[in-house]
C-alpha cells in the first residue's frame, strides 16, 4: 500500500480510538509516578510542592481552554467527540483559534494531558509523551485533513496553505464569525471535564498517602471531582428529558 493510503487508513482507525490514547498515557504516567516515589531523589520535592502542582494543573486548565475557546466559536457538526459516527465536516472553520492553526482542539488536547504528565516530575517520560503524541495525533490530523480537502478540494488547500497546522500564527487572526455557544460545550466538553478532575483526585490521593500514610478526601481536587460528577448527571438528565440543549445558533 502507498504511504499516503496507509497513512489515512492508519489515521482513521486511531481517530475512531482517539478516547483511549489518554488511558495508556494515564496508565504509564501512574506507573512512573509510583517509580519516581519509590526511588525517591529531588523529584520528591516538586512531587510534594503544592505550587508546582498548580503549575501543574494551570497547564492542564490552560488546554482545556483553548478546546473550549476552538469549540464554542466552530459551527455546528464540526470539531465534535465523533468517535463513533466517522469524521464529520459540515463547513471548513476558518475564523477564531482556526484562522491561527489548523488543529486547536489536538493543540488543546496535548496541553491538557501535558499537565498530568507534568505531575510525574519524570522529564524524560514528559519528553516521551511529547513524543507519543506527536506521531499518534500525526496519523489522526493527516486523515482528518484528507477527508477534508476530498469534501471541499481547493477551498481547503487554499485555507491550509495559510494556516499552520499545530505552530500558532497570531498574526493571522480573525475574528470568530459564529457567536459562542455555551450549548455546545457543555454537550460535548462534560465528559472530558470529569475525566480530568477524577485524574487530578487520583494523583491527589496517592501523593497524599505516600507523604502522610492517610487520605483527606476533604480538598480541593475531591470537590472538583464530585462537582464534576453531579454537573454531569444533570447534564446528560437534561439531555435525555428535555430540548434545553439542542443546538440552535445563529
Amino acid at each position: 500500500m502507498p504511504l499516503k493510503e496507509e497513512f489515512r487508513s492508519q489515521g482513521d482507525l486511531l481517530f475512531k480510538y482517539r478516547s483511549y490514547f489518554p488511558i495508556v498515557i494515564i496508565m504509564v504516567g501512574l506507573a512512573v509516578y509510583f517509580n519516581e516515589l519509590a526511588k525517591g531523589g529531588d523529584s520528591l520535592e516538586y512531587i510534594n510542592s503544592f505550587n508546582y502542582q498548580m503549575v501543574c494543573y494551570g497547564i492542564a486548565a490552560f488546554g482545556l481552554l483553548v478546546r473550549v475557546l476552538a469549540i464554542g466559536f466552530s459551527a455546528d457538526n464540526t470539531s465534535g467527540r465523533n468517535t463513533t459516527e466517522g469524521q464529520i465536516a459540515d463547513t471548513i472553520n476558518k475564523t477564531g483559534l482556526y484562522s491561527i492553526f489548523r488543529h486547536p482542539l489536538y493543540v488543546g488536547n496535548y496541553f491538557m494531558w501535558l499537565g498530568i504528565a507534568c505531575l510525574t516530575a519524570n522529564l524524560w517520560f514528559i519528553i516521551a509523551f511529547t513524543f507519543m503524541f506527536w506521531l499518534y495525533y500525526e496519523r489522526i490530523m493527516f486523515a482528518e485533513e484528507e477527508y477534508i480537502r476530498n469534501l471541499y478540494g481547493d477551498a481547503y488547500v487554499e485555507w491550509a496553505s495559510r494556516t499552520p497546522a499545530f505552530w500558532p500564527a497570531f498574526t493571522k487572526w480573525k475574528k470568530p464569525a459564529l457567536k459562542f455557544s455555551w450549548v455546545k460545550i457543555i454537550r460535548q466538553e462534560k465528559a472530558g471535564i470529569l475525566n480530568l478532575f477524577l485524574i487530578m483526585m487520583v494523583f491527589n490521593f496517592i501523593n497524599q498517602y505516600y507523604f502522610t500514610d492517610t487520605v483527606n478526601i476533604y480538598n480541593y481536587a475531591s470537590y472538583l471531582f464530585a462537582g464534576s460528577v453531579v454537573w454531569y448527571i444533570i447534564i446528560k438528565v437534561i439531555q435525555k428529558t428535555t430540548s434545553v440543549l439542542e443546538l440552535d445558533r445563529a
